[in-house]
Formats: C-alpha cells, structure tokens, sequence
C-alpha cells in the first residue's frame, strides 16, 4: 500500500515526515510522484486529482485536506472508494475565530466607522448591547456548535438552523424549511457554514434576504456557491442588509473588476477564516488510516447521499 498527495508542497514535506516516522511501512508520495500507482490505496488533496480512478486503481479512500468536500464530484468516484473530510483541531480554532471576529465587526459597526474614517469624519454612531443583538447560524456541524459556543459569553442571543434536529443548550434551534422563515425573522447577524450541496446552493439569496429584519447583517464562510452575488448586492444597495462579511466567492481570486472590492458595506478576505495546520492534520490523517487498516470507523466520513 502507498498514499499519494497533491497540495502545497511545504505541507507535503511536513506529512512525508510525518510518515516516514510513523507509518513507514506506508510510502508517501507527492504528485506527480507516485510509484507503483496499483499500490495506491490513499489519496489526500484539496482539489480533484484527474482521472483519479483509472490512475490508481486500488484506491480506497480519498481524504480532503479541507473541511469542504463540495469540490470533489462524490457520484464521480468509484463505488469503493470512500471520500472523508478533514476534521481537526486547527480548522475549527481558526473557524471560530473568524466568526467571533466578524460578528463582533459587524455588531460594532465597524463597517460604518470605516465609511466614516474614509471621510475623515469624527461621528459616533449608535451602540445597541450584544443582549438585543440577535446572532443566528445556518449549519450546526462540528464548526457552528463551536462557534455558538464561543459567542454565548458575550451575551447574543443565539439561533441556529439546520437540515435535521439539534439540542444545543442555550441556542434557540430551527429545523428544516418549514422553520427557516421563522429563523431568519430573529436573526439580525445571519452566518453561513453550510455545506455546499444541491441544496444549498444560491441559498444566500433575495427570497432569503426578505425574510431578515431590515439593517440585517450576514456572514459568508460557507462557500462561494451559497451566495447570489447580484442578490446581496441589490439587497445592500436598497437597505435591506446593511453590511456583509465574505470569506469566499463564486470566482477565486475574485476578479479585480468584481464589485465587491470596492462596495462600502462589504468586507472581504481570501478564504483564510480556517486554515488547515499542517502538524494537527497529519495526526488525524494518520489516525484515520490507522482506523481504515483496523477495519474501525473512521471520523469525516461522508455520507454521499447528504454531500456532507
């Protein structure tokens, strides 16, 4: 047996280590470098590998380097082979992070004070207490009760949504479409962490939009598939929302002529809110082929009828 990477090289290096002196009875190999390709039984990468299956025709599992898996066309793969996302510690630290920064920006207006230091204006604005800002997350994972956890102290009240039912102390819980409506009226700063699924897709939208309080604030770090850009902009350019926060876009890089560069209510970063840790998750990829061996279960596993 043998696993093959593709992604940075830097990381490569740390996890061909991280192999030698662990599993050294599994060789690792970084693309294009493979060895014997019917000696492939693992795969890890952030991006489809071509031809993955006629490649390495002994393939049994395909690990994501990221928590995503949309990128990877699951129907695609063949029948055999499992496909499990990256579940470590790093990317739910960083995650959680970048959510309790962005709602904290946009709950401060941090936004409006930007706008306002362009103008070289000193003006106060309103300050509403975090007890009657409401805080509601659409996607309750690993990554959602993470960041819900870390928001409580501040005082929010928080909201969650969900495709299936959730007990989360604390959080009032929203399950499935009937209830979404009555989730977006009691959010006033809406996050994303959605998967990315057939589902999903352009959930971020006009007719989601109308549903929130106006002045509303929203949060991406789903995926740039989530969201109708023309929607959000239209819904930001009419009052509607009131200021945006994306992590991700349709199109990455974001072309330079994008209008979301220089739109006065949105803030934007180049999908950096959770970022993978090379020493973390060469452990749990290890761990989970240490699993795979044994015949155990192993964590991230997705379930392709869900995409999640």
């Amino acid at each position: 047996m043998a696993i093959v990477y593709q992604g940075l090289a830097e990381r490569g290096e740390i996890w061909r280590r991280l192999f030698a002196d662990e599993m050294p009875d599994l060789p690792f190999h970084v693309l294009p470098e493979t060895g014997d390709p019917a000696r492939v039984a693992y795969a890890v990468t952030w991006k489809p590998i071509d031809d993955l299956g006629r490649r390495f025709p002994n393939l049994r599992v395909l690990f994501s380097s990221s928590a995503g898996v949309d990128q990877f066309d699951a129907a695609a793969l063949p029948p055999g082979v499992a496909l499990a996302r990256m579940v470590e510690p790093g990317i739910i630290d960083s995650m959680v992070e970048y959510v309790t920064l962005a709602t904290l920006l946009l709950h401060r207006d941090l936004v409006g004070y930007a706008a306002l230091q362009r103008e070289a204006r000193w003006e106060t604005r309103p300050v509403t207490p975090a007890g009657r800002r409401r805080v509601g997350i659409m996607g309750l994972g690993t990554l959602g009760q993470a960041a819900l956890a870390r928001l409580a102290p501040f005082g929010f009240p928080l909201r969650g949504w969900n495709r299936s039912p959730r007990t989360i102390p604390g959080v009032a819980v929203f399950t499935g479409a009937g209830e979404l409506d009555a989730f977006l009226a009691g959010t006033d700063i809406l996050v994303c962490l959605l998967p990315l699924t057939d589902e999903t897709r352009g959930i971020l939208s006009a007719g989601l939009f109308a549903h929130l309080p106006k002045g509303a604030r929203i949060v991406n770090v789903g995926r740039g598939g989530h969201l109708v850009e023309p929607d959000l902009l239209a819904a930001l350019d009419d009052g509607q929302l009131s200021a945006a926060m994306l992590d991700v876009a349709s199109v990455e890089p974001l072309p330079p002529a994008h209008p979301f560069w220089r739109h006065p209510a949105i803030v934007l970063t180049p999908h950096v809110a959770s970022m993978t840790q090379p020493d973390s998750a060469g452990r749990v990829l290890l761990d989970n082929i240490r699993r795979h061996r044994a015949g155990e279960p192993m964590t991230g596993v997705v379930d392709r009828t869900k995409g999640y």
